[in-house]
């Protein structure tokens, strides 16, 4: 059975130590420590949280072979939390909502990258279970920073992948300026007239010499779910809402 942890503090998750909901029953995603009667027993931050959990590192310690200081501790903690429900940020994909200061300019550093990047890194799930990444031209077109279209080859291995599981990511790296961006989603397959058409270029041809209907053309449409950035030495986890 998959270990749960508890989406605030971490701490692997078991039937005796589960939270409670408002009307008594047990809640999946919080510990008692945490979460009882259907909310959070500690006003805090997540760096609040983190600095409680540190106190506890010799226990942690007892269950690893190689001993951590309280300080990498800390460091793998705020690798970690970013990731957990109560900590995950909403990134509202409306231009009028304004963003959190956990997440500001977010939204313009997702846009700039697809816009400027000349490659971009996608991935697929194969029948064994495993991702498989690839490199690809960067997306043709763009909703926002939610769905974004590629072009591929209909009979890629790629594509028998995401026909079989839609589960996928992008990802969008800026080497000189030391930034990553994933973004987590779905993706469909295209094949429809319309949709081959809206992302067709001049010089297609060159991989597509049957045109736009080319049997093998096909369209990638990308819809992301959640993401995570890497910036300024510090990584942050968001939802796309």
């Amino acid at each position: 059975m998959e270990q749960k942890f508890c989406q605030s503090c971490g701490m692997p998750l078991t039937n005796e130590i589960l939270g409670t909901n408002a009307d008594g029953s047990k809640n999946e995603d919080y510990c008692m420590y945490c979460y009882m009667d259907g909310k959070f027993l500690q006003d805090c931050t997540m760096d609040e949280m983190i600095e409680h959990c540190a106190q506890f590192v010799d226990e942690v310690n007892k269950g690893l072979p190689q001993p951590i200081t309280k300080e990498e501790y800390i460091g793998q903690m705020k690798m970690y939390f970013p990731h957990l429900k109560r900590w995950r940020k909403e990134l509202s994909i409306d231009d009028d909502t304004p963003e959190s200061p956990a997440l500001m300019g977010v939204k313009d550093l997702i846009a700039k990258m697809a816009d400027t990047l000349p490659i971009t890194m996608i991935s697929s799930v194969d029948e064994e279970g495993f991702p498989c990444t690839k490199a690809m031209l960067s997306p043709r077109v763009r909703e926002g920073i939610k769905v974004f279209y590629f072009t591929t080859n209909t009979f890629s291995l790629r594509v028998a992948h995401y026909k079989a599981n839609p589960k996928a990511s992008i990802y969008f790296c800026d080497a000189e300026g030391f930034k990553g961006m994933m973004l987590r989603g779905t993706m469909e397959v295209l094949t429809d007239a319309k949709s081959k058409e809206m992302i067709w270029r001049d010089g297609d041809t060159e991989y597509y010499p049957g045109g736009v209907t080319d049997p093998n053309y096909c369209v990638l449409k990308f819809t992301a779910t959640d993401g995570r950035f890497y910036s300024d030495f510090y990584p942050r986890s968001f939802v796309i809402g």
